[in-house]
């Protein structure tokens, strides 16, 4: 027996839409913050560390240090960072020292 048999025919529950309509690639809700923080960091001098207001974020510091961390690997950018009860620290590493 198939898995489709498994389903009785009727009314569906979700809406369905063209497959040319369907989002490709990961655009995530923090991709414009991520896409500027990875820019920012680009251009760092060695020894210095983006100094970034947690209340310049879109979410908290958690869901973004998450999704910038998912970035940098792709990227293959070794960062670490710090934070405090006001800013979010980041800046580039050795591997061995990444601490994201």
């Amino acid at each position: 027996m198939s898995g489709d048999a498994e389903f009785v025919a009727g009314s569906m529950k979700f809406e369905s839409v063209q497959q040319v309509d369907v989002p490709k690639g990961r655009d995530g809700k923090h991709k414009q913050i991520i896409s500027q923080l990875l820019s920012d960091i680009a251009q760092l001098s060695l020894g210095a560390a983006l100094k970034i207001p947690l209340s310049e974020l879109p979410d908290t510091k958690e869901n973004i240090r998450s999704a910038l961390s998912r970035a940098a690997r792709q990227q293959k950018i070794n960062l670490a960072t710090s934070s405090n009860d006001e800013f979010l620290y980041v800046w580039k590493t050795d591997k061995e020292e990444a601490g994201l």
